[in-house]
């Protein structure tokens, strides 16, 4: 399908109220600002050189002389012309190592993802450290409805969560797919309600030609955009998965060569389970990681060169007694940390996932995720995803888990912020006034900054247990429970020009009398 043809715009009819990310500290919840936080810290390195190398060597052996399955001819004719080895017959690639880092190396490092509200620009790569919403799951839960399957009206709830959270950067794909939707349309109600609901940076699932097509000019009409300015700087992203092992698939493959075409960025993520997909060794998994995951970019070099990619880390371990993946283990921390090492050798921004195999919002859930989530910020992880709202490893998404990881994010951009050491900060003077017999709950120096001194919670309940008991002994769970349904009442969509609104609207029933998107390919 051609895309229709773009014009500039300039309106001014407008609708929607304020959106509740721009309501600060709100309400229900008290939010710090929108910020997309820089992780100062050094990351944590567990190679040395000579390891480094080891690693690196490996990766480039699959690629020289095991290869690559690309189940997609015009992704094989691509890098045979590029250089790479095929045979007739077969959708095996081979390509040398000097091809290989010619073409990662004119991958950039760092870009940014500017969605219809610029204010919600995501800068990718560096330092910066951006966190996605759970995206995926084919069921949500909560404590009032229990764990069900997910449909369009769990799908917006969730939506919501994500444009109110500050500390959600980006919509990281569905947060719950929404079955009761038909497979060829459902791809225009989502992604209608993700540019309606949210202004910020909008993933597309690479799952063949014409969702793709659609995804593009939704977001370009979403935008208020031309073609040439859609073309011209990252509006929205993909992530593509290889069918580990050594393999990728013919619709990823499609969808991530149109976006390239188009200057938009796909993060490539094998999904490298050691002992399952990949080899039950650390190295040995991360060695098959790189070489899934460099071929593809290479690809998508070849097809654009310059276009932004990224590099996804998903290598834990599995449970040998059972098969099922495990998540927040010290095999996933140590993985990517490896996989963080690797990703700055290439000068690649790095994504990984806030990941629990746990099966209700609990306590092993909050350590499985709190696991996950510092080994992002130990390993130097650009992209975060499933950062708010993963259980059972990715089969559910919880409202409740949504608000617990809420809080933990919140906690980590508040740990990431600098340190100031001026001379006022050193403190000497308030250290003389209050000497040795004093305290400091009175000085001066205290209560000029009490008040923002230290991060404050909005979930964490640092009452005494009498006090507690005295509430009604109401526990995390129950507490995020009752502020995700005081969050949702109070929900404000985002504003949306009017005649942007009615042409995405009129897109989508166009497309919809169309039939869609084929179901199979």
């Amino acid at each position: 399908m051609e895309p229709e043809q773009g014009r500039s715009r300039r309106r001014t009819r407008r609708t929607g109220g304020r959106g509740a990310n721009r309501r600060g500290a709100g309400p229900a919840v008290r939010q710090l600002p929108w910020e997309v936080p820089l992780n100062r810290d050094a990351p944590t390195e567990p190679l040395d050189a000579e390891q480094v190398q080891a690693i690196h060597e490996g990766a480039m052996r699959v690629l020289e002389e095991i290869g690559i399955e690309f189940l997609n001819e015009e992704a094989r004719a691509v890098l045979k012309a590029a250089g790479c080895e095929t045979t007739p017959g077969s959708t095996n690639v081979r390509m040398d190592r000097e091809l290989v880092m010619e073409k990662v190396g004119i991958a950039p490092s760092t870009f940014a993802i500017t969605p219809r509200n610029p204010r919600h620009e995501v800068p990718i790569g560096g330092k910066r450290m951006a966190f996605l919403s759970v995206a995926s799951p084919p069921n949500c839960s909560d404590l009032d409805r229990g764990r069900r399957v997910g449909d369009r009206d769990g799908y917006r709830d969730l939506l919501k969560l994500t444009q109110y959270f500050n500390c959600i950067h980006m919509v990281g794909g569905y947060p719950v797919e929404p079955v009761d939707l038909h497979a060829s349309i459902r791809h225009l109600d989502c992604l209608y309600d993700m540019l309606t609901l949210t202004d910020k940076a909008v993933h597309a699932y690479a799952l063949g030609t014409a969702r793709m097509e659609d995804a593009m000019e939704m977001v370009r009409i979403a935008g208020g955009l031309t073609h040439e300015e859609f073309d011209a700087a990252p509006r929205m992203y993909t992530n593509i998965n290889s069918s580990s092992p050594l393999k990728h698939d013919w619709p990823m493959l499609d969808g991530a060569m149109r976006l390239a075409r188009r200057g938009q960025p796909t993060i490539v993520t094998p999904f490298t389970l050691a002992g399952a997909m990949a080899p039950v060794t650390l190295a040995g998994a991360v060695t098959q990681f790189l070489a899934e995951g460099l071929s593809a970019i290479v690809l998508l070099q070849c097809v654009k060169p310059g276009v932004p990619c990224a590099i996804g880390s998903f290598t834990s371990n599995v449970d040998m007694r059972s098969g099922a993946p495990a998540f927040g283990t010290p095999e996933y921390i140590r993985a990517t940390q490896l996989s963080g090492q690797m990703a700055r050798f290439y000068g690649l921004p790095l994504r990984a996932s806030n990941a629990c195999a746990a099966n209700c919002p609990d306590a092993q859930a909050a350590w499985e995720s709190a696991f996950s989530l510092w080994a992002a910020v130990a390993s130097g992880v650009n992209v975060v995803y499933h950062a708010a709202g993963w259980l059972e490893g990715g089969l559910c998404a919880s409202y409740e888990k949504f608000i617990m990881d809420c809080e933990t994010l919140q906690q980590i951009v508040a740990y990431l912020r600098p340190v100031p050491v001026t001379e006022d900060d050193v403190a000497v003077e308030a250290i003389r006034e209050v000497g040795s017999a004093g305290h400091f709950f009175g000085c001066r120096h205290t209560q000029d900054r009490y008040e923002t001194a230290f991060y404050g919670p909005f979930l964490s309940d640092w009452s005494n247990f009498e006090s507690w008991e005295e509430r009604g002994s109401v526990d995390t769970v129950r507490r995020a429970n009752l502020l995700c349904k005081k969050i949702l009442a109070e929900f404000e969509s985002p504003p949306m020009d009017e005649a942007i609104r009615e042409e995405l609207a009129a897109f989508v029933e166009r497309r919809k009398r169309e039939g869609g998107a084929p179901t199979d390919f």
